[in-house]
């Protein structure tokens, strides 16, 4: 027979007083009840999940820095060819989400993958792919932008002792901004942007050396960009997600995008036990403890609030298929979301479009005008 807890139970015809676990790490508590004595209830969490997305950020993390560090090779061989020849990673181009939702609406538009960074068209798709089938597991397994964010207000927990949180109408207020952000790459892109300005924008040694570009911009920023970093990271041990939350506008487009997902964290009421472990431990502070269904634009199924709970059953991870209604197994989320992103990732290598088309001579000619070693360091 089941346990209940978070109203009075019945367990071996003993009752049992509700539990209260306000702050769940490992839930065991010894009561005492009826003719039985004493009866030992425990939940031990499902930590493995938390653990298996930790893995999976860091992994995703590393291999960033990999590309990174490969990308920074190449370009030094056209600063100076003493350096030996490294061939360009094409995952650099995940760098350049504006360029890839233009390649992609070019691409509908015409039917032809853009041939300068074709990567990051097929990366565009299987981010917003991956949101579609699987909420924003992106933004919560995959980004080494929102691991770096998150990496900061744990450090920030263990630092302060605790989280901060924003006034409720400061904080939507706040969320707009990423909203407004994205409203104007829509207008700008999506609207504005006619195929033919798109082709003769593709052609310019700008867009060529996009990627070149945005190195740059972290390897010799300014003193501006250095101090909105600071202040970003400053923020981010404070509030959890600050840039994730407020101002990343490719997160606030795949939020929206999430909403026809399948995925849905649910929430048993009958089960659940009203501890709120799941809404005090949710990175993006959806009060879960409030809702049936959390359809909210900010969960990226992270499934802490499923690791988080005590109560059996109370928080599962489902996907509707028609009028069906089945229940994930917890390790199946990643699986899927892992195996969607590198299938669409495959697609694009077998077809031939994954790899840049822009001469080494372009780059010979435009990297030395753009950027040159001091020290050591590119410039």
């Amino acid at each position: 027979m089941g346990l209940s807890l978070g109203r009075e139970s019945e367990y071996n015809n003993a009752r049992i007083p509700a539990l209260d676990y306000r702050w769940p790490a490992c839930a065991c508590r010894t009561q005492t009840g009826g003719a039985t004595g004493k009866i030992n209830v425990m939940f031990s969490e499902r930590t493995y999940i938390r653990k298996t997305r930790y893995a999976a950020q860091l992994f995703f993390l590393l291999l960033t820095i990999f590309i990174g560090y490969n990308f920074y090779r190449f370009v030094l061989h056209f600063i100076n060819p003493v350096y030996p020849y490294v061939q360009r990673p094409p995952s650099v181009d995940a760098f350049l989400p504006i360029g890839g939702f233009m390649a992609f609406k070019y691409f509908l538009l015409t039917g032809i993958i853009e041939p300068v960074h074709p990567s990051g068209f097929i990366l565009f798709v299987a981010v917003v792919l991956v949101s579609m089938l699987m909420k924003k597991g992106f933004c919560g397994w995959i980004c080494p932008i929102g691991t770096v964010s998150q990496y900061f207000w744990m450090a920030g927990e263990r630092i302060f002792g605790r989280g901060f949180t924003i006034e409720k109408h400061t904080d939507m207020g706040l969320r707009s901004l990423k909203y407004v952000l994205m409203s104007l790459f829509l207008i700008l892109i999506g609207i504005a942007m006619t195929p033919n300005m798109m082709v003769l924008f593709f052609i310019t040694d700008y867009y060529k050396t996009a990627d070149v570009r945005m190195m740059r911009f972290f390897t010799n920023m300014s003193a501006v960009t250095m101090w909105v970093l600071i202040a970003l990271g400053i923020l981010s041990l404070f509030y959890k997600n600050f840039w994730c939350r407020y101002l990343c506008p490719y997160g606030a487009l795949l939020g929206l995008v999430s909403l026809i997902s399948p995925v849905k964290i649910r929430r048993n009421v009958e089960k659940c036990n009203h501890c709120r472990s799941c809404s005090i431990h949710c990175p993006t502070s959806i009060d879960v403890e409030k809702k049936e269904v959390v359809s909210s634009p900010e969960c990226f199924g992270c499934m802490t609030c499923i690791s988080r709970c005590p109560a059996e059953g109370a928080l599962d991870i489902t996907f509707r298929a028609g009028k069906k209604l089945k229940v994930l197994r917890p390790y199946l989320y990643p699986a899927i979301l892992v195996i969607v992103f590198y299938m669409v990732i495959g697609v694009g290598v077998l077809s031939g479009k994954w790899h840049s088309q822009v001469p080494n001579e372009d780059y010979e000619r435009i990297i030395p005008q753009l950027i040159h070693v001091k020290n050591g360091i590119l410039k």
